[in-house]
């Protein structure tokens, strides 16, 4: 399917309540990217399956999130990942084979 790389990850901030400015940087693993992420993002491109198009490693980041690329098969997404919370009960644990 043909799709606007900038409305899908607008879409994907607004399920999870944020929104593009809520994005602090953006590049990959070893780089923070500087450009206007608005128009870095606003091309066209098919995320069925075959090849990915956007590269893999491609991340967004914000204060407590981040959107990480994923594919299968070429098939491509934005998911969505948090820090998790800190739980409020604390429990002693002496063997982690105990949580099985």
């Amino acid at each position: 399917m043909i799709i606007n790389l900038l409305e899908e990850t607008l879409k994907v901030l607004k399920h999870h309540d944020k929104t593009i400015f809520d994005i602090e940087w953006f590049g990959d693993s070893e780089n923070q990217w500087v450009c206007d992420i608005q128009g870095l993002l606003n091309f066209t491109y098919d995320n069925g399956y075959g090849y990915d198009e956007i590269p893999s490693g491609f991340i967004l980041v914000g204060k407590d999130f981040w959107l990480e690329r994923h594919e299968y098969d070429g098939s491509e997404w934005w998911e969505f990942k948090q820090l998790p919370k800190k739980p409020s009960t604390i429990k002693t644990v002496n063997n982690l084979l105990e949580k099985r």
